[in-house]
């Protein structure tokens, strides 16, 4: 199957979606921030080529002031919160979690709430208060305590659920395959999964898109994947690419 071949159906259904005067919102968020990398630099690079909006999710235990001013002169950047530390806390017959339950709450709040801190002081402009749960993972009893440390949205993975006590801004197609040999996913199975995605709000698109990267474990594919993704969609009229200050306003 040529390149062409594997793209065409995301180009169908987007010119479906222009024919009925709709705009699909799309939007990108990218974890596990810390500290300037060349894999960081090449992603900075080309969004603000592509003049797509990015959400990094930093982690505030090992940020600092390298990546304030490496981020700060990108003026497409938001950055929001991962956690404190990326650190499991999940026994060894579990997936892992850093925000279970797994501790008592006070310290994991603790913890939250030391994080935003770092992160406002270092991302004065740039910050949106939103959680970003390491392993997309969180204890359910957590979820409502979160508007009281200042955090105004969640973001993790699958379709939001309504009504819950603090606005979601979910993500919804991980173009990392994390089973196996890590790397990119391949384009013909991330396209289907975003045609899905695509069909199923074709008549109701009140939850926005979100695409998930990991810069620091990209490979080939998944850098080849972004590229071809940006440049079918970015001058695309039934495409609008938001940035998560923008959807969550």
């Amino acid at each position: 199957m040529t390149v062409d071949e594997i793209w065409a159906p995301l180009r169908v259904e987007l010119d479906r979606w222009h024919d009925a005067g709709r705009i699909a919102r799309l939007w990108l968020r990218d974890d596990d921030a810390a500290e300037p990398t060349p894999a960081l630099g090449r992603l900075l690079e080309l969004t603000r080529t592509a003049r797509v909006p990015l959400t990094l999710a930093a982690i505030p235990a090992t940020s600092g002031e390298p990546l304030a001013n490496r981020l700060r002169v990108e003026a497409h950047v938001l950055v929001a919160l991962h956690g404190w530390a990326h650190t499991n806390h999940a026994g060894t017959d579990e997936k892992k979690q850093e925000l279970g339950a797994h501790r008592p709450m006070d310290t994991v709040l603790g913890e939250l709430r030391d994080g935003l801190a770092i992160l406002l002081r270092l991302f004065p402009q740039q910050l949106v208060p939103m959680l970003v749960p390491p392993w997309n993972r969180i204890s359910k009893v957590l979820i409502p305590e979160l508007s009281g440390l200042g955090l105004e949205a969640l973001s993790t993975y699958g379709r939001a659920q309504a009504g819950g006590p603090i606005p979601l801004l979910n993500t919804h197609v991980d173009i990392m395959n994390w089973h196996g040999v890590r790397g990119g996913r391949p384009h013909a199975e991330l396209i289907a999964e975003l045609v899905g995605e695509l069909r199923a709000r074709f008549h109701d698109d009140a939850e926005p898109i979100g695409i998930l990267t990991h810069h620091l474990v990209h490979d080939a594919t998944a850098w080849d994947f972004l590229a071809r993704l940006f440049a079918h969609t970015t001058d695309h009229p039934a495409v609008a690419w938001k940035s998560a200050r923008v959807l969550l306003s």
